[in-house]
């Protein structure tokens, strides 16, 4: 395998583009003899990292993270479930236990017992998704107070369609997408909560095609210092970066089905795929880092369910070419693999940033996230999204009746290519496939979907 080209830096040194180059040359210390051949992925190791964290307690210098527990516990269940490990039942009760003690009076989840209330919800969700399948008193589902969770969106809603990461915070995309995942998985959705969000996650699209973390919806040009909402061009906030573009992309296909049932006549926000095609980078001159594997290479499912870049699946009885019939993708998946095998792997335990950094929770999961999104097509199936839509039972007490089946079914529609898989080296290395708009595996998205919305969900066929 001949040396990768390194990293331009337009003959202009700054210290990021010298990070970048010592970075390259360390990881070029990585490289296989054979690429078709790389070291395997030492789950059992993973699975001990994971597990001595969640049992005995995440080390000391964690402790700045005492306020995000949730992340803490979705990080580590959900690399669990990708790795295809499920967990003991005495441990699934104590995580759950932990989330519900998180849960805010007022409504919403806090980072810890008595804390605020942020929007990062969907991460406790996601730990219920995949770890009590089940209503009841201690399966977690039950206990979550859905009617003051929505109280709470709707208290941290912003005139431009923004939400406030928490009371008196700031507005972030990433915690707009936290929100949507939870309405979405809980069956929250409605006009009200949806009005403007679109307009505002378009507008954070920059001119180098990703996406910033909030735009600036006010100007105070008025004589009495007030401020009114602009009509249209609302300025981003901030430079492109993988984080915010994969969080807004997610947001804007979640707004689909909210967006198909607006009136035709009305204008419409829209985002510009083919540059975040091109932005859908860490950030323009910025240095790598194994969590990206998921927050970038994750787009790229996202962007072909939408027609752009290649890879798009068909189904099954489909005679059109399919992923594994041509040199399909924009991006290098096998390249990717390589990277997370041979590099990203603590030679002790768990994932990482890059060498030599040490492993943590954070870089495990995305990393291996990432892993799962080079090994699988996963796109929205026309057959499955028909097969649910067929399968949809009416509530006649429903007032927002055709934006719940609309979201119902195309969350429910993405399916895995059959027979596209590609894992680099043995198999060994495959990982689960995960639902590339919740980072949660199909099946787990189906359960808490089916409990929530009342509805049965189909065999797939």
């Amino acid at each position: 395998m001949g040396q990768p080209r390194r990293s331009p830096d337009d003959q202009y040194v700054t210290e990021t583009s010298q990070i970048q180059a010592e970075t390259e040359s360390v990881l070029r210390q990585h490289l296989p003899d054979d690429p078709e051949s790389p070291p395997p992925l030492q789950r059992t190791q993973h699975l001990q990292f994971l597990a001595r964290n969640l049992i005995q307690g995440f080390p000391s210098r964690y402790i700045s993270q005492d306020a995000s527990q949730p992340w803490l516990l979705y990080w580590t269940l959900q690399s669990f479930s990708v790795m295809g490990v499920a967990l003991d039942p005495d441990n699934k009760q104590k995580a759950i236990n932990t989330i519900l003690a998180c849960q805010h009076p007022e409504g919403g989840f806090g980072g810890g017992p008595g804390t605020r209330s942020p929007s990062f919800t969907d991460l406790c969700v996601g730990v219920r998704a995949r770890y009590r399948r089940r209503p009841g008193p201690a399966g977690g589902w039950d206990q979550i107070d859905r009617e003051k969770l929505y109280k709470f969106f709707m208290s941290v809603k912003q005139p431009d369609g923004s939400f406030l990461v928490s009371r008196d915070a700031e507005v972030d995309v990433r915690g707009t997408y936290c929100l949507l995942v939870v309405a979405y998985l809980l069956d929250l959705l409605t006009p009200d909560l949806l009005a403007g969000t679109p307009a505002f996650v378009a507008s954070c699209q920059t001119y180098e095609g990703g996406f910033s973390s909030a735009s600036q919806p006010y100007f105070s040009a008025e004589a009495d210092g007030t401020t009114r909402l602009l009509d249209d061009v609302r300025p981003s906030l901030g430079e492109a970066h993988g984080g915010y573009t994969s969080c807004a992309l997610a947001s804007w296909i979640m707004l689909q089905p909210y967006l198909h049932l607006q009136d035709p006549a009305e204008p419409r926000p829209s985002v510009d795929y083919k540059t975040a095609l091109q932005g859908s980078e860490i950030e323009l001159g910025g240095s790598s880092d194994g969590c990206y594997s998921w927050w970038v290479a994750g787009c790229f499912a996202l962007l072909a369910s939408q027609g752009v870049g290649g890879g798009h699946g068909h189904d099954a009885d489909d005679t059109a070419t399919t992923r594994a019939d041509e040199e399909w993708s924009v991006w290098n998946e096998l390249a990717l693999q390589r990277y997370i095998l041979c590099a990203a792997q603590h030679p002790a335990a768990g994932l990482r940033d890059k060498p030599p950094k040490g492993a943590d929770a954070y870089h495990t999961l995305y990393c291996l996230a990432g892993l799962s999104a080079a090994q699988h097509n996963v796109y929205p199936s026309p057959a499955r999204r028909a097969q649910v839509d067929q399968a949809w039972r009416p509530s006649p007490d429903s007032p927002n009746e055709e934006l719940r089946r609309a979201s119902f079914t195309e969350a429910l529609s993405w399916s895995e290519e059959e027979g596209t898989s590609r894992v680099l080296g043995s198999s060994v290395n495959r990982v689960n496939a995960t639902h590339p708009v919740f980072n949660l595996t199909i099946t787990h998205t189906e359960g808490i979907m089916s409990h929530f919305y009342k509805q049965a969900i189909p065999r797939r066929k």
